[in-house]
């Protein structure tokens, strides 16, 4: 099994600690290098190649955030912060996953899992745009249970690792599903995949401001390469 090589960027030795200590907990990641300056790991990127870049954003001389804008080919980036307020703005980027300090291994692991699957897609992609299924419902197993999920009951599906979190107007299912599997059961006339991790029930959408669609009052992000497809759907 071919390595993923990752690189570590933080200000605090603690923090750099604790991501390679839950590194070494996954055998197909490998640490090349741990920096304290976003400068020195502009250098890293440009001497080998990075599978995973850990990224802090309280960061001296440049932040994370005006860092990552300055990588002409990025690798998959999971930023590691205590301020959730950037969380719009890096997902704006293309950020992987957002994790908030402290964060447990659960936590880490799915972060890996959603970088893992985009840096080895499936072979066979799933076209959302799949002719709209005349039922009025979906069926998902999770908990040793299956579940009847009517469509207008179904306000947004997360991809969590190699699992979905599908929230419903009567709470949260985490069937043993694929993202991109779950999108392929929804009827496209009425869900709209507004970023590579999200898709919503359109007429759940309750306002849209900036880089954000509102459900109810669950702040999801538009990802920049889902935004003018989402709003061509809407028609706006």
């Amino acid at each position: 099994m071919k390595k993923v090589a990752c690189l570590i960027v933080d200000d605090e030795p603690i923090a750099r600690e604790i991501i390679e200590t839950y590194c070494r907990h996954l055998p197909q990641l490998t640490v090349v290098a741990s920096c304290d300056t976003t400068l020195d790991a502009k250098t890293m990127l440009q001497k080998q190649p990075i599978d995973i870049l850990f990224l802090d954003i309280n960061m001296p001389v440049l932040n994370g955030i005006a860092f990552l804008k300055t990588l002409k080919n990025q690798p998959q980036v999971i930023f590691t912060t205590a301020y959730k307020e950037y969380a719009v703005d890096a997902f704006d980027l293309s950020a992987c996953d957002y994790l908030l300090k402290p964060f447990s291994l659960e936590r880490f692991i799915v972060a890996i899992d959603k970088a893992l699957e985009r840096l080895h897609p499936a072979q066979t992609p799933i076209n959302v745009a799949n002719d709209a299924k005349p039922d009025d419902f979906t069926f998902v197993k999770a908990d040793g249970k299956i579940y009847k999920i009517r469509h207008e009951e179904l306000l947004f599906a997360e991809a969590n690792g190699n699992y979905t979190r599908i929230n419903t107007t009567n709470g949260t299912l985490t069937p043993g599903m694929t993202f991109s599997s779950f999108i392929s059961l929804l009827p496209v006339n009425q869900f709209i995949q507004v970023h590579r991790s999200f898709v919503v029930n359109k007429a759940k959408i309750s306002h849209i401001e900036g880089n954000r669609v509102f459900i109810g009052s669950t702040e999801i992000p538009i990802g920049s390469n889902y935004r003018d497809g989402f709003f061509k759907e809407l028609g706006v």
